[in-house]
């Protein structure tokens, strides 16, 4: 019958229908006389729709069933329509391997290998390999064996029957039995040299891993002795010559083509080294002159063929050279090193398309997986694997790799395995470049089960895995926590009571017995969350040990780890994210204030692991937070608990900041940001302390008024608190302003005024166990004589009437901090003349504050305590600073803005550019001020409470040293610097503020 021109048969449509890209050339093949027994029945059409190319597997199959003999080619296409599992096996190979297409077509028996489907058939190992292998004679012979075994790898293999760990395992195995029918074959013609040595062949690599792919090159060490008799001399010149033969049989190509090359490039030497040595000689190689890299690659050591006893040997005497390999010096850099290089090797057009060697490869997994192997397999046996994805699996159930990032590993090597796996397998060839056309790109999604839409499935999937590789990778790989471990002595990654107690007090532990006591509470136990502690804890104790006080740090440690034991993100922090378990010891082990808050709230570690963790919240986000928190609040009292639950998490975030800033960095040393450091602090504190006050504030607004008071209301900052200058242990020194809404009784919103005031001192004074709040009024008009709050108009009437000296210099620091932010200004405003009077000061209002300042220093002085030590009393100290710093503007204010600031340095800087201070004047008021600041914040976070002069307890003296950057036993140092720079600010003060 003639078909009408235009018009489609039923056998193209279902071609097309069946996923043939050319249903044209297929339905012709389908034509020839051959093929007829395809052309009747649909089984076998369907078979084709099935695999990865149905194109390329129909023309295979059609070159097969042509190169059968005339009787043969009709029952072989009978068998197959009878045969399921041959049909699938034999046309999923045609569809997926052009070169092995090719080889049935130049052996058309071959495809008997693949109709045995026996439980034995599904994994054979290399014993059933040499059986196949057995009695070749020839390398032509050997390569038609090869190619035959490796025929039925990949049926079970895109039929499914194997996973891809198993398909790699069995390539391996296939290699390995090569590997030894290649030696055979050069002993036999070589038998002199075969009876002079033992040889032994050692694998590395992908195939010493048992992770082989399609076409890989592989990668040997040979090991070789004298045998009967012989001369070294002689012996490894007869091996050499054998290893030399085996490896030609393997790589040289013939009419069927090659198998491998053999690669003995990561010898000893490399190419410049002797091919065969012996195994003293390849032990004092690696003794003396082995790099990083080489240790890398014994990894995988596995000896394969010639002499069983010899290889074994090696293997035995070269791993425990591998598993020192973490203690050479710079190792953790080294790795990460090398792995830059392969990336930055890759040429520019081919980087993104590199499936193994290209970011987010196959190569950041191995790398990764080795690395952690190496550090950590010192200790712990069960990761000394060859293969990567049994080596994850024994990394992830160590606790070294989080089980979610173990699993989101392996399920992406696999994928990106398999697709190495079928690039290599369409032509047999060595590449790992993801094609660009698109009917190879079709071929491959389909070959890995995508089928809706092939390339577009095949490019997310491997970009989804390729980004959670590159992601994980550089969590892994480059995870602080690494070097540590791997700097540490042999023996200590795991702890022994034994060796521990020695080494703890060496440490400087003060009570060892107590300290193993809390490591054997931690990491006692076979459960994930004990290996995971053994891991952290060696490196722990030793960042304990670089403290004041290793036994508080290890105390506190045990504390916060009890409190958050059944938190599953806690320990899997610590080990995984940046520098949070180095974070965790600095604050723990620095004092008591920051620890006290933790244990409070044990969840704020989570903070030292957030790369922005450690940065404060700002006044704008914190005060939000905490009115949106008092808005949603069931009464006052929880409303203001909840404004302290914020207030305890931020002094935490600000103290860690602090404490972890105050170690610096190499390009940044902690002393050089000390300044900064400290505006850090005070701001921080300051911000905290307004956002806080004004939680308080609509707390007591809300539980009587409502939305709104009757009348304005405003909180003032004073003295450190106005000035952003708080320490960890000020009070909050505030005035309170109000002004009656329009229409209100000046009483009725007096009273308002007050009790708002009554409530808010109340309610942040209800007992509690996070730091107080103290809110100071005693700077208000007439001190503590004078009522709490006044209208704007009565502050006006008094300071324009009553007001002294020393209370405009109070009002040098007045700022709004809470409350109508329209009031606050207008306060400013009506302070700002007092503060910066027009023509300055008068001469009897400078001899008043003399005056004052002269009788502070003789009254407020503590009995006993010594002038040159006390920071804000003391001699150059805080306030010598400072009233020197607010005499200069109060006499210069008014001509000069810069000096119109609540904050002493900014002043102070103001004073100097406007020539009113020399430089190396105001650097010395500067350097006394910051570093008086600093002590008191240090004695806080050590002791846990305020205190003016430096801790009379070694521990807590050494711990103060360590914050401001003195190391042990340099506490002499700190108090001579101390008073030497407090002395020289003293003069400056002299000289400045009474004109000496």
């Amino acid at each position: 019958m003639t078909a009408v021109p235009g018009r489609r048969s039923s056998t193209f449509t279902r071609l097309l229908r069946h996923g043939f890209t050319d249903p044209g050339d297929a339905e012709r093949l389908l034509e020839l006389p051959d093929m007829a027994p395809a052309r009747a029945d649909s089984v076998l059409l369907d078979a084709l729709g099935a695999v990865a190319d149905p194109d390329l597997a129909l023309r295979s199959l059609v070159r097969l069933v042509e190169a059968q003999p005339e009787p043969d080619r009709r029952a072989l296409l009978d068998t197959l329509i009878a045969a399921k599992p041959l049909r699938d096996r034999l046309l999923g190979v045609l569809g997926a391997s052009e070169a092995l297409g090719d080889h049935l077509a130049r052996h058309p028996g071959d495809w008997r290998a693949l109709v045995t489907y026996e439980a034995a058939d599904l994994h054979p190992g290399v014993e059933e390999f040499e059986e196949c292998l057995g009695g070749v004679a020839d390398p032509v012979a050997l390569r038609v064996a090869y190619r035959r075994c490796l025929l039925s790898i990949a049926a079970r293999d895109v039929c499914g029957t194997i996973d891809l760990a198993e398909t790699a395992a069995e390539l391996a195995d296939l290699a390995t039995a090569t590997l030894r029918a290649a030696l055979t074959i050069a002993r036999t013609e070589a038998p002199e040299d075969a009876a002079s040595c033992r040889l032994a062949v050692i694998a590395l690599g992908k195939c010493g891993g048992h992770e082989l792919n399609y076409v890989s090159d592989v990668d040997v060490v040979f090991v070789a002795e004298p045998a009967g008799g012989a001369d070294e001399d002689v012996a490894l010149r007869a091996a050499t010559r054998l290893a030399s033969h085996m490896m030609r049989i393997c790589s040289d190509t013939t009419v069927e083509g090659t198998i491998w090359p053999v690669d003995a490039n990561l010898r000893p030497e490399g190419r410049n080294g002797p091919l065969v040595r012996t195994l003293s000689s390849h032990l004092a190689y690696y003794q003396r002159w082995a790099k990083t890299w080489e240790f890398q690659a014994l990894l995988k050591a596995r000896a394969v063929a010639g002499d069983p006893a010899l290889g074994q040997s090696y293997v035995d005497a070269v791993s425990p050279l591998v598993w020192q390999a973490a203690e050479r010096e710079n190792f953790v850099a080294d790795v990460q090193r090398m792995r830059r290089r392969v990336v930055d090797n890759i040429p520019a057009d081919e980087v993104e398309r590199e499936l193994k060697l290209g970011p987010g490869g196959l190569r950041d997994v191995e790398f990764a997986v080795q690395l952690l192997q190496l550090v950590h397999g010192r200790s712990d046996s069960t990761l000394r694997s060859g293969s990567t994805l049994e080596a994850l699996g024994a990394l992830a159930r160590g606790g070294y790799v989080g089980r979610v990032d173990a699993a989101q590993l392996d399920d992406a090597y696999r994928f990106l395995r398999s697709m190495e796996h079928r690039i290599q397998l369409y032509r047999l060839r060595r590449t790992h470049l993801v094609p660009e056309d698109s009917d190879d790109l079709r071929r491959l999604g389909r070959s890995l089960g995508l089928r809706m839409d092939p390339v577009f499935e095949l490019n997310r999937e491997w970009r989804r895995h390729a980004a959670v590789v590159r992601r994980l990778h550089e969590k892994l790989f480059y995870r602080p926590l690494l070097d540590a471990v791997a700097q540490l002595a042999p023996g200590e990654t795991r702890l022994s009571a034994r060796a521990a107690g020695q080494r703890l007090e060496a440490l400087g532990y003060a009570d060892p017995a107590a300290a193993l006591r809390h490591l054997e509470a931690l990491a006692s136990g076979v459960t994930r969350k004990s290996a995971i502690q053994r891991t952290l804890l060696p490196v722990l104790l030793g960042w304990f040990a670089d403290s004041a006080d290793p036994d508080a740090g290890l105390l506190g440690f045990r504390k916060v780890s009890d409190a958050l034991g059944k938190t599953p993100w806690y320990l899997r922090l610590l080990r995984d994210e940046g520098a949070a378990a180095e974070n965790l010891a600095r604050v723990l082990s620095a004092g008591r204030f920051a620890p006290d808050l933790l244990l409070r709230a044990p969840e704020a570690v989570a903070i030292l692991g957030d790369p922005g963790g450690l940065k404060p919240r700002g006044r704008d986000h914190l005060e939000p937070e905490i009115l949106a928190a008092v808005g949603r609040a069931q009464s006052a009292e929880d409303a203001v608990a909840v404004a302290r639950g914020v207030r305890r998490r931020e002094l935490f975030r600000t103290a860690a900041a602090d404490l972890i800033g105050s170690y610096g960095t190499e390009d940044s040393p902690a002393e050089d940001d000390a300044g900064a450091l400290l505006e850090q602090v005070g701001q921080a504190l300051t911000d905290l302390n307004a956002a806080t006050l004004a939680g308080a504030l609509r707390a007591a607004v809300r539980e009587q008024w409502g939305d709104e008071l009757p009348t304005r209301f405003a909180v003032i900052g004073m003295g450190r608190f106005g000035g952003h200058e708080l320490n960890y242990g000020s009070d909050a020194d505030v005035l309170f302003v109000h002004e009656p809404r329009e229409g209100v009784d000046e009483q009725e919103a007096a009273r308002a005024a007050n009790t708002v005031v009554a409530e808010m001192r109340r309610l942040l004074q209800l007992p509690t166990a996070d730091p107080p709040l103290l809110i100071d009024v005693d700077l208000r008009p007439e001190g503590k004589n004078g009522p709490l709050v006044r209208s704007l108009s009565s502050y006006e009437a008094y300071y324009r009437r009553w007001s002294l000296v020393w209370e405009s210099q109070a009002l040098l620091r007045a700022e709004p901090m809470a409350g109508d932010p329209e009031l606050g200004a207008r306060f400013i405003e009506l302070v700002d003349p007092l503060r910066y009077p027009m023509e300055g000061l008068g001469e009897g209002a400078v001899r008043e504050i003399r005056r004052l300042k002269a009788r502070m220093e003789a009254e407020r002085l503590p009995r006993g305590a010594d002038p040159t030590l006390h920071t804000k009393l003391g001699r150059g100290g805080l306030s010598d600073v400072e009233w020197t710093v607010q005499l200069l503007q109060m006499r210069h204010g008014w001509a000069e803005p810069g000096l119109r600031t609540t904050r002493t340095r900014q002043a102070l800087a103001a004073a100097h550019g406007a020539g009113l201070i020399g430089t190396e004047d105001a650097q010395t008021l500067d350097e006394a001020w910051v570093l008086a600041s600093r002590v008191r914040n240090a004695v806080m976070l050590v002791r846990g409470r305020a205190g003016d002069t430096f801790p009379s307890d070694g521990r807590e003296l050494a711990a103060v040293g360590r914050y401001l950057g003195y190391g042990p036993g340099h506490v002499g140092d700190m108090l001579d610097d101390y008073r030497r720079t407090t002395r020289r600010a003293r003069a400056v003060m002299e000289t400045l503020f009474y004109d000496a």
